[in-house]
């Protein structure tokens, strides 16, 4: 499998001060630790499992969990049993794997980490059960240290059924036995490994910055946990390195740890940070060193953040004191390849296409996200909501004491695994639920509570699609929420496309001080006749709904639903029980609509308007004169532009670049006007002009290409 490159595997980085060395013998695994120091490593256990189902639940009593049953098939994790002969199978199921482990020095600690399965966990080592875990999208950990041997035996029991107090679950506003809006993938889906350590170990840290004027105030907090017999003083350093690799700033504290789990705050002061925005989403890393009393090395952590400051205000999102529109889309972690248990090439591939579609806002989708996305959105200045996937719960299930401790444990573990993302600045607690009822307004102000104990900085929102339904503000947990999130479907499910306008200005009256995200927009296919019908019709929704939310100046940004068709129970053809949403701007084997063209022209940050100049009677054009505009807060997207290179080129028909410049915009505020000229000497019968505008990061902002050919002429690149 393809390495995901997550941030837990930063705990084997270094600098070359880490003492334990992992060298690789004839099985990838067995591991041989030198030397008397501690330090970290990682051993990734993502091959070489045996899968079998337990339809009838038997494998427990039948002691699969210390040895492995007959028929079972060899897997690779990340793994979903729900591709192939098992793609419908709801219910038990089991992963074994054997690996070998040299005794460790003394004091040497041992975790044994996943990084997600779904959903309801029990794991076994040597056949002692460790533990279990209830979600299917966050990571969890256990100490495994006094369970290893020299040939150790690792079991997984997994359990995808839904139910009305699991997270996802039922969740159609009630319906009985109907459950969430995309597939139930079952399997180990993330990775899996051990961390090897010494005595003491680095759990994580919570990295919080306050960014006033020219400066910066980092404050680490490092959580720890001390598994040797006694009390150890100990030495930590905190050591900011900016974008370049240098360090910037650094602080150390004197710490003595009783056994057991300890935390400390370090405050680490930044001169002059470059600061994370859109176009240049400028990255620190954080690492933590710990030494004993001796100065010996015993653990290293890293982690990456980003200095910014996001506010709302007057209405308005702002980024580092500079409001923003912002539009994006949604994605569901989904493909006919790998199901949920994605590979970093489909998320690699998904999300270049989606920020070439101009993305810069996004709620994810409704589960907490694969760490390499977190990572993506961090690297290429992607705003991100991610959300916990209580997807159209009734009152009766929000007000369930059992559902309530599971979404703030599943929201506990999103927080702290993506804490320390600076693409992350709202967290969304729910769905299209029944928070228009006293028990989903309880729900709200509970799991509000919950997330600023341990995240006061953030926003927190829900997605909302009844917000025009309601009477008065005080009717719904959105009069508590810090902004609205509005799904909207006028059009199709809502009603009318013309309602769209009456709806929103009742939104307005209702919520008068409130900030607005349009979280869902877009055009489901069932309500056409056929995918090219419903994708007119979403195209339809693109052109006429963007300008009349850009004309409302609380609306600070818009999410298209969705990126991609992804695989469903509901919302399906008349006739299908299972199958594919037809709901993407491509189809689920990244087939582009006519609808990617169109959102991608809607949603570039600049106009770009050009012709041809001195051709006449079919003769030879003398050049081109062209005028580039940026986008303004009057609409979507809009955010300043800065740093910007405009360049233009002409081609003749074999793809020759006959004649082109570019220029630098430092300020890109107001539109711009240019022209150029075909060299005389120029010989074609057709010739192409291509504009574009690029980003600071060299990514392509918008582009125009205009073709010009004779009577009888070729397209450049074409031949005879």
């Amino acid at each position: 499998m393809v390495d995901l490159g997550d941030r837990h595997r930063q705990r084997a980085a270094g600098h070359g001060a880490l003492l334990w060395r992992l060298l690789c013998g004839m099985c990838a695994l067995a591991a041989l630790i030198c030397g008397p120091a501690y330090g970290a490593a990682r051993v990734d256990l993502n091959p070489n499992w045996l899968f079998r189902t337990d339809a009838d639940g038997s494998g427990e009593a039948a002691g699969w969990a210390k040895r492995a049953p007959n028929g079972t098939e060899v897997v690779s994790v990340p793994h979903t049993w729900n591709i192939g002969k098992h793609h419908d199978y709801l219910g038990v199921a089991w992963y074994l794997r054997t690996f070998d482990l040299p005794p460790q020095p003394s004091g040497a600690q041992v975790r044994l980490n996943f990084g997600a399965t779904f959903y309801r966990a029990r794991v076994w080592l040597n056949g002692v059960e460790l533990g279990g875990h209830e979600g299917g999208f966050t990571a969890y950990s256990f100490d495994v240290t006094p369970h290893l041997k020299r040939t150790n035996l690792l079991a997984v029991q997994l359990d995808n059924r839904p139910g009305a107090a699991t997270i996802p679950g039922y969740g159609a506003r009630g319906e009985p036995q109907a459950w969430y809006d995309w597939w139930d993938y079952g399997g180990i889906v993330r990775d899996v490994w051990l961390t090897v350590s010494g005595p003491v170990q680095i759990l994580r840290q919570q990295i919080r910055t306050e960014h006033t004027g020219s400066a910066a105030v980092i404050r680490d907090r490092v959580f720890l946990r001390n598994a040797a017999a006694s009390r150890m003083k100990l030495n930590v350093r905190a050591t900011a390195y900016g974008p370049d690799g240098s360090a910037e700033g650094s602080a150390t504290e004197t710490l003595d740890v009783a056994v057991g789990n300890a935390d400390i705050t370090l405050p680490v002061r930044l001169g002059a940070p470059k600061l994370w925005s859109i176009d240049r989403p400028s990255l620190y890393r954080m690492v933590i060193e710990i030494s004993d009393a001796k100065g010996t090395l015993v653990d290293e952590h890293s982690d990456t953040f980003g200095v910014r400051r996001i506010e709302i205000r007057d209405r308005h999102l702002l980024v580092n004191g500079e409001r923003v529109r912002l539009t994006g889309m949604a994605r569901h972690e989904d493909s006919p390849w790998d199901g949920l248990a994605e590979s970093r090439g489909t998320m690699r591939h998904d999300y270049d296409d989606m920020k070439a579609l101009h993305t810069s806002l996004t709620r994810p989708v409704h589960y907490p996200q694969n760490p390499y996305i977190l990572d993506y959105a961090d690297r290429h200045g992607i705003l991100l909501i991610p959300e916990i996937p209580v997807w159209q719960f009734s009152e009766a299930q929000l007000s369930d004491p059992r559902v309530l401790e599971v979404a703030k444990q599943q929201m506990r573990e999103m927080i702290e695994q993506a804490g320390n993302h600076p693409s992350v600045f709202a967290w969304s607690v729910a769905n299209e639920s029944a928070t228009g009822t006293p028990g989903g307004i309880a729900y709200f102000r509970a799991m509000r509570a919950a997330i600023r104990e341990i995240d006061p900085d953030r926003f927190v929102s829900f997605a909302d699609d009844n917000l025009p339904k309601l009477e008065k503000a005080q009717q719904s947990a959105a009069n508590d929420a810090d902004f609205l999130m509005m799904n909207q479907y006028f059009g199709s499910w809502h009603g009318p496309a013309t309602a769209l306008v009456s709806a929103l200005d009742k939104v307005d009256r209702l919520f008068p001080g409130k900030m607005v995200i349009i979280s869902e927009m877009g055009f489901p296919g069932i309500f056409a006749s056929n995918p090219a019908e419903a994708d007119r019709a979403r195209i339809q929704i693109m052109r006429d709904q963007l300008p009349e939310l850009a004309r409302r100046d609380w609306i600070a940004g818009a999410i298209l639903w969705c990126y991609q068709d992804y695989k469903s129970r509901r919302n399906l053809w008349p006739g299908q029980d299972e199958g594919y949403v037809e709901h993407g701007l491509v189809d689920e084997n990244r087939q582009r609509k006519p609808s990617y063209q169109v959102w991608k022209d809607l949603n570039a940050s600049a106009s770009i308007v050009a012709e041809w100049v001195g051709s006449t009677g079919g003769t030879k054009p003398s050049g081109f004169k062209a005028s580039v505009a940026p986008k303004s807060e009057r609409e979507l997207p809009y955010y300043p532009l800065r740093d910007y290179q405009l360049g233009w080129k002409i081609l003749d028909q074999k793809g020759k670049r006959v004649a082109g410049a570019e220029q630098q915009l430092a300020t890109f505020a107001e539109p711009v006007t240019l022209s150029g000229s075909l060299p005389p000497a120029a010989e074609g019968q057709s010739f192409t002009l291509v504009l574009t505008l690029l980003r600071p990061t060299g990514a392509v902002a918008a582009e125009r290409k205009l073709d010009w050919s004779a009577p009888g002429g070729q397209r450049p690149g074409s031949t005879q």
